[in-house]
Parts: C-alpha cells; structure tokens; sequence
C-alpha cells in the first residue's frame, strides 16, 4: 500500500458542486473503499465564484454583509475573516449570476455592492484584504466599486452618472476626493487570473462584455464608455493604471483596485499559499485536481493547473477528476497529470454527470482510492 495523504484540492463543478462539495463526495468514495487512507479535503478557487468559501474551509469565518446587486436589487453575501485579513469575492455582490432571469444587463451593471463589501471589511477593522475578482456581470470599470467608497462620477451638469458601464460616456469628470480614508491604511490584494488590460482588442469590452450578453454594437458603446473613465481618472491620479496587468478584469473593476492601490497576484496563488500547499505536499503521496471542465482555459492557469504544477515541481502524482474533459492526455502531462477521469464519461452523457454528480464523485473516489492502495 501507498503510504502519505491523499491531498483533494477541487473547484468547483459550475452547476451542481461547490468546490466543497466536490471534495467531500469525492473524499467520501475514497474513505469508504480504503479508510486505511488519510484524505485531506482542501477545495480550491481561482479569483471567480467560490472564492470565498475556500477561504472558508480553510479556516476564516463567514460575516454577513446585505449588499446591492449587479442591478441595484439586495443581496445577502458574506466577507471570508480571519483576524484582521478579509476576502471579499465580487461574484457575490455583482457576479453575472445575481442576474434576473430574464436576461442579462451589460450596459448597466454595477459593482456598487463589490464596493459595499469592501466598506464592511473597513468597518471590522481589516488591514489586509483580498479583492478576489471574476465571474462579474458588469463592464462598468469599477466606477461602483470607486462609488461606494466615496468616489464622485458625473456629468457636465454635476450629476451623479446612473449605473453601469455606458453612462460612463457622460462622465464629465471623477472625484476621489472623498474616497474613505480608512484605504490609506489597508494593503489591498488584487486576486485575479487575468493580466488584461482595460482598453483595446484584449481588454474588458471587447473580450469579456460578449460573455455578459453585449452585442457588437454594445460592445463599442461600453468601450466608449471605458475609454473616457480611464482619461478622466489619469487626468485625476496623474498616472493610468488602465494598461496594467489585470485592470481589465471583472469588465474593469480589476481598474478601480488599482486605483486603490492594489497590488496583482493570480487568484490561485493567492489561495494555495493560505492553503499552505507547499508544506502539505511535503506528505502527500497522491493529489487530486478538478473542476467542472477541464479545458484549453484551464490549461492558462485556473485552479487545477496551478495545484498540479506545484505538486509536479514537488515531486508528487496528480490525477485529475472532472465533469468533462477536454484536453489531451499530452497537454495534461506537461503538468504532471498522469491520469485524468471524467464524469461525463463514467456516467455516459453530460446531463447524467450534472445531475449525479455526487454519486459519480464518490464512485470516483472509490476507484482512485483501490488504485493508490494497490
């Protein structure tokens, strides 16, 4: 028998399993077919959605926070604490879905409540927090964001713009004046796998705007939009953090931390080095990455790719479980994946995958677990 840990360190499965649930169904079929194995669940994020409840289950504690909407409607999210470090993760408070049913709302999406979230974290106290971006509805440049901080966006007139990253075409001028002091004292952490820029053919509108349901045409009025924020802020500040790495991400609110003073890490760095991988992968004999689809965009460093280049670097095994796989087995060795399982073909079509997934982790877990102890 293989003696270590097995170390699971999953994302989320979008659509039927949070990054938690995905290691504890998996970590059950393991347990149950060989619980001679030690199993350490440590679910995974990369920035995006769930972001915040990997923080969780890595020991912070969840505060409620009731924040605005991508559409200004209430939503009840949570900040990830622990002493006087936060994580805010956007996706709660304006990620695309919050959305209504009904549709989409590309030129007027805001990151108000991103902003609020980052306000609660100032108001426990916090001096370190983590801007964990991604997921996001919104194309508005972190104009919410800067809003609710105290920032003034408005018109020749001197009125306050509406919401949303097309009104942005009739900003006359941008007051951070009144940002909140408090900032001064905080180290704020960009956490992104992004490096785009705001502007341009690979920035926030003319890559991500499509995803949040612009059209062409849309498209072009959001950049417009982009484009004069970002002049009226360098005009401000002195300096235009519009073609930084990652100030494109979140449709610009990667802009607005900036701002702030942020500084970039990936997402996924941010959260292995909580996590304390390294060390972990000092006694694992086995590692275990996924997410929902393991594709050609996991491959430029999401969450799985991250963990398994580390463990590859350590010298450990990784295999790979995921709803649907999507890479050759060549693309997943230069990462040190040697074996990859997908759901989708275990249960013979997608739609079973997604539909029981639980019972296909744990049948997953079941055969890793005979394999690792054979």
């Amino acid at each position: 028998m293989t003696r270590g840990q097995v170390l699971l360190c999953l994302d989320k499965f979008r659509g039927s399993a949070t990054a938690v649930q995905a290691c504890r169904w998996l970590a059950e079929g393991i347990r149950q077919a060989a619980p001679e194995l030690s199993v350490r669940e440590a679910p995974v994020a990369d920035g995006g959605e769930g972001t915040a409840e990997a923080f969780l289950a890595a020991g912070f504690d969840a505060v409620p926070v009731r924040v605005s909407g991508p559409t200004g409607e209430p939503v009840d999210a949570h900040l990830a604490v622990r002493g006087d470090r936060a994580v805010v993760e956007l996706a709660q408070a304006s990620g695309l879905h919050l959305l209504p049913e009904d549709g989409h709302a590309p030129l007027t999406a805001s990151t108000y409540g991103t902003g609020e979230l980052l306000r609660a974290a100032l108001d426990l106290g916090c001096r370190e927090i983590v801007l964990a971006v991604g997921g996001s509805a919104t194309t508005d440049g972190g104009a919410g964001l800067l809003r609710a901080l105290g920032a003034r966006v408005v018109d020749a007139r001197g009125a306050e713009l509406p919401p949303g990253g097309a009104a942005l075409a009739h900003a006359d001028r941008v007051d951070l004046s009144g940002l909140d002091p408090r900032l001064r004292g905080v180290r704020l952490v960009l956490a992104s796998d992004v490096d785009n820029p705001l502007l341009g053919a690979d920035g926030a509108a003319a890559v991500f705007a499509p995803q949040k349901g612009a059209d062409p045409g849309q498209v072009a009025v959001l950049e417009a939009g982009l484009a004069r924020f970002a002049r009226l802020v360098a005009a401000r500040l002195g300096t235009d953090p519009s073609d930084r790495p990652g100030a494109g991400a979140a449709g610009g609110a990667g802009f607005a931390a900036l701002v702030l003073g942020a500084s970039r890490r990936p997402g996924v760095d941010v959260l292995l080095s909580e996590l304390g991988l390294d060390a972990a992968l000092a006694s694992a004999s086995l590692v275990v990455v996924g997410e929902g689809c393991l594709d050609a965009q996991s491959l430029r460093g999401k969450a799985p790719i991250g963990v398994a280049d580390r463990a590859r670097r350590a010298g450990v095994p990784v295999t790979a479980v995921a709803g649907r796989v999507e890479v050759s087995p060549a693309e997943l060795a230069a990462h040190g994946i040697t074996s990859a399982h997908s759901l989708a073909d275990r249960a013979g079509s997608p739609a079973t995958a997604m539909a029981e997934t639980r019972r296909l982790l744990r049948e997953t877990g079941a055969e890793l677990a005979r394999r690792h102890s054979s």
